[in-house]
This record gives C-alpha cells, sequence and structure tokens, in this order.
C-alpha cells in the first residue's frame, strides 16, 4: 500500500517532469528546409525527339530577347528586406467619485435617544474614490538585408507566391532569415529583385540558434513563474 508522503512524491516529481519536458521543447531549435519553406523545382519538360533534316529543332531553340524576371515555378527571386517600424502608444486615465449621504435622526417615543448629552444614532456616511492609471508603450524595428527566395506557385491572375530561407553560420551560432509571401510580376525590378514592403501577405522572421541566442533566452522554470498559470 502506498503512504500519502509517497503518493505526493510521486506527483511532484511527474509534475517536475512535464514541467521539464515542457521547457527542453521550448527552446529546441529551429529546424533547417521546414515544409512551409522549402524551395519549388520546376515540371521536367517532356523529352523532345530529336529530328533531322531541318535547321531547327524543337525543344532546342534559344530566346535572345526574353524577360529574365521570375515568373514561373522554381524561378528565383531577391528581396530586398527593407522593413521599418515604429509604434507607440500613451494612454491616460483619472477619475474621482464622492459620495455623502445623510439620513434623518431616528426618534423613539418622539425624542431623540441620547446617552450622555449624545445623539446615539446619529448617522452619517461618507466616502471618496480617485483613481489615477498612465500607461506608455514605445516599440521599434529595423531590419535590412537581402534573401533570395524560389517562387512556389502561380496564382491565376499571374501573382507569384514565393518562400524560402537563408542561414548565415556565425563563430558558434547561426542566423536564419525565412520569408513567404505573394509578389506582384509588375512589382519584380529589372535585376530580379523586388522589395519586402511590396509582398503581400508577408511573413518575415529573424533568429538564431547557438550560444548567443541561448544565453537571450530565460530557462524553463523562469518562463513557468512569468506565465500566466501562475497566480501571483
Amino acid at each position: 500500500m502506498t503512504s500519502p508522503r509517497t503518493g505526493r512524491a510521486a506527483r511532484y516529481g511527474c509534475l517536475v517532469g512535464l514541467l521539464a519536458l515542457q521547457g527542453g521543447c521550448a527552446i529546441l531549435p529551429p529546424e533547417r528546409g521546414e515544409p512551409g519553406y522549402t524551395p519549388a523545382y520546376p515540371a521536367t519538360p517532356p523529352v523532345q525527339t530529336r529530328s533531322t533534316g531541318a535547321i531547327y529543332q524543337a525543344g532546342y531553340e534559344m530566346s535572345l530577347f526574353e524577360d529574365l524576371t521570375a515568373k514561373r515555378v522554381g524561378d528565383i527571386l531577391t528581396v530586398v528586406l527593407a522593413e521599418k517600424t515604429d509604434a507607440k502608444k500613451s494612454a491616460s486615465t483619472s477619475t474621482k467619485r464622492d459620495t455623502q449621504l445623510q439620513m434623518p435622526d431616528p426618534t423613539l417615543f418622539g425624542r431623540v435617544p441620547e446617552i450622555g448629552g449624545r445623539n446615539i444614532f446619529k448617522n452619517e456616511v461618507e466616502s471618496a474614490a480617485n483613481f489615477d492609471g498612465k500607461g506608455d508603450s514605445v516599440q521599434s524595428n529595423k531590419l535590412d538585408g537581402t534573401v533570395t527566395v524560389s517562387v512556389v506557385d502561380v496564382l491565376p491572375n499571374g501573382n507569384l507566391v514565393v518562400q524560402g530561407e537563408k542561414w548565415v553560420g556565425i563563430n558558434q551560432g547561426q542566423e536564419y532569415i525565412r520569408l513567404r509571401g505573394i509578389v506582384r510580376p509588375v512589382d519584380v525590378r529589372a535585376d530580379n529583385s523586388v522589395l519586402s514592403t511590396q509582398v503581400g501577405n508577408a511573413e518575415i522572421k529573424y533568429g538564431g540558434t547557438g550560444a548567443l541566442a541561448d544565453t537571450n533566452r530565460h530557462g524553463w522554470l523562469t518562463r513557468f513563474f512569468s506565465s500566466i498559470v501562475w497566480p501571483l
């Protein structure tokens, strides 16, 4: 038969184990080549049968004046990151309320009850409430650089669905940029690049792995005590 003390120890052990498991999963580095950012490859063209007796053979033609910007599945496109956001919010609230309540003194047999010349039923209620609240929030972000993505789909209206990632190894860590969105062909410049501000439904992620990234991350126990499940 299990004693109450042993049962409590087992429950605490399970709780600590679950927290450790949750914390361990939360600090796993991002995987390279996630399905949402893998490149797409163009369809393999059918093998052309070589014929004889003609100057121009089907499947071996060359275009001297073709637009080389991205427009087909599998083409690559360079996105110039030009992200800069500044946000500022300020709020101030002030309230004040005063309440005063007086009621007639009750009488007993036509007289006001007194003890030692003092009215024992004299009543008066007063209340006051004041509240002052202020809040300020300032946020600024800036992201410069380039990332080359591939076209994974062409929509019926001609817009290009692009996605891709870029990894750079620095000392003991790696930095990565991931991008996904929709590009209009008319926004693609002559050098086959487009500004990130012209990417529709853009999803841009920047992060890193390694010793520096781990140092800037709270441990799982600290995150537990800072989460909304902690009652204090």
